[in-house]
C-alpha cells in the first residue's frame, strides 16, 4: 500500500516522478473529476440490465482519489496490473477496474483542455520575412508511432516500413505555445501522415482563418486546407542542389514547427505512449487524449506559477 495517496503526498518528489504532476495539481484534478466519477457510478448502478439491487456487490477497496492516482501512475510508468495491485494493496483485477473506471473521465477532461485558437482574439506572431507566405496564425500537426503487439489479423495493415515493426499512429495538433489543441483518432502505422490527417476530421474543426503547418510528410496540405492556409518545408529540387534561400527558409520554418516535437516528447514521457502497447488498439486514442490533458494542465500550472 505504499502508493496510496495519503502516503505519497508526504513525498512530493516521488509523487512528481510517478505521476508527472505536482501534488496540488493532482488534488485539483481529483476534485474536478469527482462529479464525473460519481455520475458514471450512478449510471452503472441504475442501468436497465443490472440484475443486482443497488448497494449489492463488493465495494471498491480504493477511494476515488486513489483510483485516479493509480490510473495516472499507470499512464506515466505503464506497469502491469499485477505491479499496480501490489503497490496499492489490491488485486490485479481491482487495479484493472480502477483504470477502466477512471480513464474515460481523464479522456473527457483532456478533451476539455483542448481549444483551437480563436482568429478573432488570437495574437499574431512577428514572423521573419522568410516566412511571409505562411499563415500568421497557425497550428502545427504531426504524428508519432508506438509499437504494438503483433496483431492476429490484418498484420500488414499495422506494419510500418519506417519503424520495421507493427505500430499504431497517433496524430497531435498543437498551438504555437505548445498546448495540445486536438488529438485525432489513432490509425494503423502503415498509413501515411497525410492520410491520417485527411481521415481525422480536423478540417471541419479548424476555425476560419487558422493555418496548418506540417513537415514533409504533409506535402499537399495547402490543397487539403479549406482556405489554402497550409504550409510545409520546401523540398529539394530533383537532380539539383538545394538553393541557399530554401535552406534559410527551412531553418526558419523548423524553428516555428519545433513546438510540436517538444509536445510529442512531453506526451511520450508517459510510458503508456512510448513502451510497446499491451492493450487494445481501439483504446489508444483515449490514452493519448488522457495524457494530453495531463500535459496541458502541467503547462498551464507552470505558466501560472
Amino acid at each position: 500500500m505504499i502508493a496510496r495517496l495519503e502516503h505519497l503526498r508526504k513525498h512530493p518528489s516521488v509523487f512528481r516522478h510517478l505521476t508527472g504532476l505536482a501534488v496540488p495539481l493532482f488534488d485539483a484534478l481529483a476534485a474536478e473529476l469527482a462529479p464525473a466519477l460519481a455520475a458514471a457510478d450512478h449510471a452503472r448502478r441504475s442501468r436497465p440490465a443490472r440484475q443486482r439491487a443497488p448497494g449489492a456487490g463488493h465495494p471498491f477497496a480504493l477511494t476515488d482519489a486513489d483510483q485516479l492516482l493509480l490510473t495516472v501512475i499507470w499512464l506515466r510508468r505503464y506497469p502491469t496490473q499485477e505491479c499496480l495491485g501490489f503497490l496499492f494493496g489490491v488485486s490485479d483485477s481491482a487495479a484493472l477496474r480502477a483504470i477502466r473506471r477512471c480513464l474515460p473521465a481523464l479522456e473527457a477532461a483532456g478533451k476539455d483542455t483542448m481549444r483551437l485558437p480563436d482568429p478573432g482574439s488570437g495574437r499574431r506572431r512577428d514572423l521573419p520575412a522568410l516566412l511571409a507566405d505562411t499563415p500568421d496564425l497557425a497550428v502545427i500537426v504531426d504524428t508519432f508511432e508506438q509499437r504494438t503487439q503483433r496483431p492476429r489479423r490484418r498484420q500488414r495493415a499495422y506494419y510500418s516500413g519506417k519503424k520495421k515493426a507493427h505500430t499504431v499512429k497517433g496524430q497531435v495538433t498543437v498551438d504555437e505555445d505548445g498546448y495540445v489543441v486536438d488529438v485525432g483518432e489513432s490509425r494503423p502505422g502503415r498509413w501515411s501522415d497525410l492520410k491520417v490527417l485527411r481521415r481525422s476530421g480536423l478540417r471541419r474543426r479548424l476555425p476560419y482563418g487558422t493555418g496548418l503547418l506540417g513537415d514533409l510528410g504533409y506535402v499537399g496540405i495547402a490543397e487539403w486546407h479549406p482556405e489554402g492556409l497550409g504550409a510545409t518545408p520546401r523540398r529539394k529540387p530533383r537532380g539539383r542542389p538545394r538553393p541557399a534561400e530554401d535552406r534559410r527558409y527551412n531553418r526558419a520554418f523548423a524553428r516555428r514547427r519545433i513546438v510540436v516535437e517538444h509536445a510529442i516528447g512531453r506526451l511520450r514521457r508517459y510510458e503508456a505512449l512510448s513502451q510497446v502497447d499491451r492493450h487494445r488498439r481501439k483504446g489508444h486514442t483515449a490514452r493519448v487524449r488522457a495524457v494530453a490533458g495531463l500535459v496541458n494542465r502541467m503547462l498551464a500550472h507552470r505558466q501560472a506559477a
